[in-house]
């Protein structure tokens, strides 16, 4: 009864069953012994240890401490005189020794919430009260107390303003007062009609902060008296994320490209730093690697892509990924954009294919005036040797690189032991965000069929591409639709220092369906346009 009252469990012990060598019988608190062991009231045995505390005499256990009494000291008819015990225990100790004998009771949840210590000595005192009224007993001794560490009532500042702002309500102070004296707070000082110092029950363990004084205020206020009112606010757009927008943007393009997004760890072993043959005296060393395969920050995403690649060869024929990440160094890191495409099948064209990737990226981010320098790429991220001699190209934009792509060596492959043709495009991140656009110009597309007409044109090897495309578009006008670089051949049959470069021209009217004089007047312009420019031979 007394437990349900005050939210205090209590237990009573048969004095006559305690076991005493001396003439006064006692109880004490102790862990148990390992190979001990303890049947309770409802005749189940639990075997107990180290871990568990108990109420003992000098020679047995009497209770589980917190959980349940013991069926030693059990009270009976015959009953005269008891041992009344009110404690506090430690609520991670009653908890974990509940788990541990799966054995749950009233008093293990009520001490599993933390109780306020100061109820021990008032719940005692209470059920001494109500045995001596109804049942005719007489307390033989006074309260033993062994009490080690008191808890005194905490105070709290409360603001009479912000009780105001918190609720939406104006209370007077007057009612505040009474409120709080209603529910046993104290109040020590009050600061004129600004201020009040208040002292808070030790029962109280779920008060500690002034905003929970504002809830009992409040709650027995009534939250139905307090009229409910918009608040006022400015609601102002978030800043935008300018990094994160252009990662949405450019991960949307590459899906629509039949690419998959892959996640790798910021790390390299040391056989891909040696195999890539990146200088090690830029490299950021880690301290204490987890494992032999993250001894070192990435330098560059492609090498845990050719990973990616070797692992997934076996199951997919064709794999087109890209990762978005940061790549470090010692005293720099950046954001970079890596993607490839691997085939089994080694006619393939993946050096273009990659170039279109990239050319349908840049063109959907709105970056213009781009042309790639087909000679060999000169990356800070990596020595040449990982590239395809006669495959690979810098990527431009307004005079300044952003990236470049090509295909991987073969010798790099071997070694990789990727038995696949592999292009890759590595672009800076942080580059195509200055130059990307979020205006786009959309033109109709036209009703009338297209024509096709390829063109080679033998150029020095120094001549950039964008030159000739310039030259093609200025002599055809605005019937050329499209321009397609789709090869690059140097070597065997081709003049020293030359190379020969092949086009797919595509013409296409908005107004009418061309005819094939028409279209050959326009191609027979631009071949005598490009031939007049010395040192170009167009190919017939």
């Amino acid at each position: 009864y007394v437990m349900l009252e005050t939210g205090q469990p209590l237990h009573a012990f048969d004095l006559d069953k305690v076991f005493s060598s001396a003439e006064q019988k006692s109880i004490i608190v102790r862990q148990a012994a390992k190979g001990e062991h303890i049947t309770t009231l409802d005749e189940e045995r639990y075997d107990l240890d180290e871990d568990v505390l108990i109420i003992a005499d000098e020679k047995t256990p009497l209770a589980i401490a917190g959980i349940k009494g013991g069926k030693k000291a059990e009270i009976s008819q015959t009953t005269k005189t008891i041992i009344v015990e009110s404690a506090n225990f430690n609520y991670q100790t009653i908890r974990a020794v509940s788990r541990k004998l799966t054995l749950r009771t009233d008093a293990s949840l009520r001490f599993e919430h933390s109780l306020d210590p100061n109820l021990a000595q008032f719940a005692l005192e209470r059920i001494t009260a109500l045995i001596e009224k109804t049942a005719g007993g007489t307390a033989a001794e006074d309260i033993i107390d062994v009490y080690p560490q008191k808890t005194l009532p905490k105070r709290i500042k409360l603001d009479l303003n912000y009780v105001q702002q918190l609720l939406g309500t104006k209370i007077t102070v007057k009612e505040m007062i009474k409120i709080l004296r209603s529910l046993e707070f104290k109040i020590v000082s009050q600061k004129q009609n600004q201020e009040l110092m208040v002292e808070v029950p030790t029962f109280r363990v779920d008060v500690s902060i002034p905003e929970d004084l504002i809830e009992e205020i409040g709650r027995i206020y009534g939250y139905e008296n307090i009229e409910a009112a918009f608040p006022i606010a400015v609601l102002v757009p978030p800043k935008r994320n300018e990094d994160l927008f252009w990662e949405n943007s450019i991960k949307e393009i590459l899906k629509g490209d039949h690419f998959n997004e892959t996640y790798n760890y910021s790390f390299n072993s040391a056989y891909q730093i040696a195999n890539f043959q990146f200088s090690l005296k830029k490299l950021q060393e880690v301290e204490n690697p987890v494992s032999i395969e993250q001894k070192y920050l990435r330098p560059s995403l492609i090498p845990n892509l050719l990973k990616n690649v070797e692992k997934n060869l076996d199951y997919f024929p064709k794999i087109r990924m890209f990762e978005l990440g940061k790549i470090f160094y010692k005293r720099s890191e950046k954001k970079m954009l890596t993607g490839l495409i691997a085939q089994k099948e080694t006619n393939a064209e993946l050096f273009y294919q990659s170039k279109g990737t990239v050319d349908l990226l840049l063109n959907r981010l709105g970056i213009s005036n781009v042309w790639y320098d087909e000679y060999q790429p000169t990356p800070e991220e990596s020595k040449i040797s990982i590239w395809h001699t006669q495959k690979c190209a810098e990527i431009k934009t307004d005079g300044r690189e952003i990236g470049f792509l090509g295909e991987i060596s073969p010798s790099l492959l071997k070694a990789l032991k990727i038995k696949a043709k592999v292009a890759v495009f590595d672009l800076d991140f942080q580059a195509l965000k200055k130059v990307a656009l979020e205006e786009c110009e959309y033109r109709p597309i036209s009703r009338f069929p297209a024509s096709v007409r390829d063109l080679a044109v033998l150029v020095p090897k120094n001549t950039k591409i964008i030159e000739v495309l310039n030259e093609i578009n200025t002599a055809g006008g605005k019937l050329i639709r499209d321009i397609d670089i789709f090869d690059i051949y140097e070597g065997e049959g081709i003049t020293e220092n030359k190379k020969n470069v092949a086009f797919r021209l595509i013409y296409q009217s908005d107004n009418k369906t061309l005819t094939a004089q028409e279209v050959d007047e326009i191609q027979n312009k631009i071949m005598e346009t490009l031939g007049k420019i010395p040192e170009w031979e167009v190919r017939k």
